[in-house]
């Protein structure tokens, strides 16, 4: 690869780390007993822990690497009430009955007004910004399957969410290569690893917490009415545990892993563009995501002096400046003035998607679980680890899109081994969409 498009001090990490790293929490030793054993240090388990906590109920977060080093300071920091509603992970088209459309409609915007009031009640300094989400539709018969999602979501509660034409487009984002889109105006970007921080912070405050990095959790069986979770570090026994790994969700309970399949996400940071051009990309200072089942999603960084450009270079891991190459490439096609911007950074994460593309909470064999954010992790996680702290707490009686279980995925063991062929398949189905239909 040409090393012209990456910048001098080039860096095979997360550009949000440079306001806040993860951090390398360690416990001296595990309690015997605990009330609650949350699997997953990253914000659905954070936030668990957190409501437990306000509730009196002790825990023990046990976190395989350094607390903040997942997905929760990888993302691209877009903030959305406006959940996907039609497509799953597989580009099925899935019809929803219009009372789950307004349960999922409902879900999403409560999700949003909850992580508003975790950042004002834990006073979080995380750049947070409402300055709404343009979805491009990369072909013209992707904005007319916009304008009966546009309906469905309307009339399932969506209100704040608008169809735009190509010809208003500009008014939008500085770019050509849409066929119009959709608006959500109920929508925002933060800071990802700054808001980690902030909820790290909050969990350090309540004193019924123990967290435990670099502690794996092992294995679990049953225990009269409870569990003995083994751990890296040695076995708790508790009343309860919660699954909160998300797409790091491993085979410590295989029914689950069965049931999210985790895909990977790329992401770059550019180097500082010139004055004025910024505000010529992002006029109204909004997020950006497309159509495409390859898709790509973007913003400005908090000082509106870079563009942090994401997206599915490949479906699996690979290497960083493969990585830069393609998602500059991507860049360059939506924005052409910018074939001169160097990459300063590049990254990946992995993004837990599921069968019904629905992010889910409830119980399996016993266990409590939040996860498969389908790409709203930012919003969702924190509000559904919470929803499951307050039902332990008995505070809750009835769980976000309780009326949709966590379906398995036909033929799937938890080996994502089809991904590269699936990443493939959608690739040419786009080109199709854009070039031939």
């Amino acid at each position: 690869m040409s090393a012209s498009i990456l910048a001098n001090g080039f860096r095979e990490e997360p550009y949000w780390w440079e306001a806040f790293r993860p951090q390398s929490i360690t416990a001296p030793a595990l309690p015997r007993q605990a009330d609650v054993v949350v699997v997953g240090g990253g914000y659905a388990g954070l936030s668990a822990a957190r409501a437990l906590a306000d509730a009196g109920i002790q825990s023990v977060v046990v976190e395989a690497g350094e607390f903040g080093s997942g997905a929760s300071t990888r993302s691209g920091g877009g903030v959305s009430a406006g959940l996907s509603v039609g497509k799953s992970f597989t580009g099925k088209a899935l019809a929803y009955s219009p009372e789950l459309v307004r349960e999922v409609v409902g879900s999403a915007i409560a999700a949003y007004r909850s992580l508003r009031e975790l950042i004002d009640s834990e006073k979080i300094d995380c750049h947070f910004e409402e300055r709404g989400r343009f979805l491009g539709a990369c072909a013209a018969s992707h904005y007319a399957e916009l304008e009966a999602r546009h309906a469905k979501l309307v009339a399932g509660g969506a209100t704040s969410c608008r169809l735009i034409t190509k010809a208003e487009q500009r008014e939008e984002i500085g770019s050509d290569y849409y066929h119009g889109g959709l608006v959500f105006e109920t929508a925002g970007k933060l800071h990802p690893a700054l808001f980690y921080g902030g909820l790290l912070a909050a969990v350090r405050r309540r004193n019924s917490i123990t967290l435990a990095g670099h502690c794996r959790a092992t294995g679990l069986a049953r225990d009269g009415d409870g569990w003995r979770v083994a751990t890296s570090m040695g076995e708790v026994r508790t009343r309860h545990v919660v699954i909160a790994t998300n797409g790091y969700t491993g085979d410590l309970v295989p029914s689950l892993k069965r049931r999210v399949v985790p895909i990977a996400s790329h992401i770059i940071a550019t180097e500082e563009l010139p004055e004025g051009l910024p505000l010529k990309l992002c006029p109204r200072g909004r997020t950006f995501s497309e159509t495409r089942r390859v898709l790509h999603y973007y913003r400005l960084s908090p000082d509106g002096r870079r563009v942090i450009f994401g997206g599915r270079a490949r479906f699996t891991e690979i290497p960083g400046e493969l990585r830069a190459k393609l998602l500059h490439k991507s860049l360059v096609e939506r924005f052409p003035e910018l074939a001169g911007i160097k990459v300063t950074h590049t990254w990946q994460g992995n993004v837990a998607f599921t069968y019904d593309a629905l992010p889910h909470a409830g119980e399996i064999e016993g266990l409590h679980f939040a996860l498969g954010c389908n790409g709203s992790g930012v919003s969702m996680m924190p509000y559904l680890g919470d929803a499951v702290g307050r039902a332990i707490a008995g505070r809750l009686h009835k769980l976000p899109l309780a009326e949709a279980p966590l379906p398995p995925i036909p033929f799937y063991s938890g080996n994502p081994w089809f991904l590269p062929a699936v990443g493939g398949a959608f690739r040419a189905l786009d080109w199709f969409d854009e070039h031939v239909r």
